[in-house]
C-alpha cells in the first residue's frame, strides 16, 4: 500500500538559493513518487513560483517566506491538514518541530550541523538562539524520531548533540550523470567553484588562490558557478585582488552547462565552511575532476578519499593554496586522481538512495516493504 508522504523543506530546486540539499530531496521525492507514493513537498514561496503545482509526480505547496514557513507548516500539521502517513522534516539549522503535533511518525533529515555557520550568517544574539534551537531544543523534540544523515561525519555530529546512534541512518547522495562526450579538459590551467554564493561557502578563498598563483601560473582562470545574495561582494573582492580578468562569474546555469564547466576544469575547489556531503564533489568526479576541500567542512572527508580522489587540507588559506598548486603543477598526480575519482564516484546511485528512503519511511510508518 503506497504512503502519503509530507516533506518539509524551506526551498525547492527552483528557489534562487537552491543547492545540493534541494537536489538531494527533490531527487528522492521524485523517485518515491515514481514508485507509487503520494508525495507532498511543502516549501517557501518565492518570486515567480506557483503556490500549488505538481511537477514530475510531486505536489508542491509554497506558502510562507524564509522564516514564516516554519510556524505555518507546524500549524498545518496541528490541524492534520495533509493526513500524511509519515512526515520528513529537513532540518537546515532550523527545526520544523513536527513531533510536537503528536499526529504521525516523523523522520528528521539533517545534511550537517550548523554550529560554525550561525555566527557567519547572523549576529551574536541570533546565532546563540539558533544554535540553542539546533543543539538543545531539536534533540529533545526529536528524541523519539528517526534521523537520516547524508554522511558519516553528520552522524557523528548528531551523536555529539545527544542523538542516539541507533536513531540515525546514513543515506548518501547519488549521481545520475555520465562523462560528457566531446567535452575536453581546458588547454590552460582552469579552476571551478560551484554552489550558492553566500558567505559560508567562502568563495573568497578561491579568489585568493587565483591571486596568489597568478604569477606562477600566468594562464590560470577560475569559473564561479552559482547565484546568491553574496554575489556583489565577490565581484568586489575579485576587483580588489586584481583577478577580475581571470574570473568568470557565470551565475545560475543549466545542468548541461554546469557539467560542461566541471568537465573542462583541471581542479574543483570547495572552500566551504561546512558541507553535509558535497554533492558537487561527486558531480565533478564523474568527469574525472578532483576536488580540494577543507577537512573541517565535515562531509568532504566522506566524499573525498584524500590523496586519491582529491586533497583535504586542515585549515587556512595557505594550506588550501598549497594543495591547489600541487595539483595544478603535477600532471601525473592529476591523471592518477582523475582515473581514481571516476571509479570512486561510480558507487553512488540515486536509485539506491531512493530505495533506502522508501524502506526507511515504510518502516517509520509501520508498513511492510512491497
Amino acid at each position: 500500500m503506497p504512503l502519503r508522504i509530507l516533506l518539509l523543506n524551506w526551498r525547492d530546486m527552483h528557489h534562487p538559493e537552491a543547492g545540493g540539499a534541494e537536489k538531494y530531496l527533490v531527487t528522492v521525492a521524485e523517485g518515491l513518487a515514481d514508485r507509487g507514493h503520494e508525495v507532498i513537498f511543502r516549501t517557501a514561496a518565492y518570486p515567480g513560483a506557483l503556490p500549488d503545482e505538481v511537477v514530475n509526480g510531486v505536489h508542491y505547496i509554497r506558502k510562507g517566506g524564509r522564516y514564516g514557513i516554519y510556524p505555518r507548516a507546524l500549524a498545518a500539521n496541528l490541524v492534520h491538514r495533509y493526513a500524511a502517513d509519515v512526515v520528513v522534516d529537513v532540518q537546515n539549522g532550523m527545526p520544523y518541530l513536527s513531533p510536537l503535533t503528536r499526529r504521525r511518525p516523523v523522520v528528521n533529515l539533517v545534511h550537517h550541523v550548523h554550529k560554525e555557520q550561525w555566527p557567519v550568517v547572523f549576529g551574536p544574539r541570533l546565532s546563540r538562539a539558533g544554535w540553542w534551537l539546533e543543539s538543545r531544543l531539536a534533540p529533545t523534540v526529536y528524541r523519539r524520531s528517526r534521523y537520516v544523515a547524508v554522511s558519516d561525519s553528520t552522524k557523528r555530529e548528531l551523536s555529539g548533540l545527544g542523538v542516539g546512534q541507533d536513531q540515525i541512518q546514513v543515506i548518501h547522495n547519488g549521481t545520475d550523470h555520465t562523462p560528457l562526450d566531446g567535452t575536453h579538459r581546458s588547454e590552460h590551467p582552469s579552476l571551478v567553484v560551484l554552489g550558492r554564493l553566500v558567505p559560508q561557502k567562502r568563495v573568497e578563498i578561491a579568489l585568493e588562490t587565483v591571486a596568489r598563483l597568478a604569477d606562477e601560473i600566468p594562464a590560470l582562470t577560475l569559473d564561479v558557478v552559482g547565484s546568491g545574495w553574496w554575489d556583489p561582494n565577490l565581484h568586489d573582492t575579485a576587483r580588489q585582488l586584481g583577478v577580475e580578468d581571470r574570473v568568470t562569474f557565470h551565475g545560475h546555469v543549466s545542468e548541461t552547462e554546469k557539467h560542461r564547466l566541471l568537465a573542462r576544469a583541471w581542479v574543483h575547489l570547495m572552500p566551504s565552511l561546512k558541507e553535509g556531503w558535497g554533492l558537487v564533489v561527486v558531480e565533478a568526479g564523474v568527469h574525472g575532476t578532483p576536488t580540494v576541500a577543507f577537512t573541517e567542512a565535515g562531509g568532504p572527508t566522506n566524499s573525498i578519499v584524500h590523496g586519491r580522489t582529491g586533497l583535504l587540507v586542515d585549515h587556512g588559506t595557505d594550506a588550501f593554496v598549497d594543495a591547489v598548486r600541487e595539483l595544478l603543477s603535477d600532471a601525473d598526480l592529476r591523471r592518477r586522481m582523475s582515473e581514481e575519482v571516476v571509479s570512486w564516484v561510480a558507487q553512488f546511485h540515486w536509485d539506491e538512495a531512493v530505495e533506502k528512503w522508501e524502506r526507511a519511511l515504510l518502516d517509520a510508518a509501520g508498513r511492510q516493504a512491497r
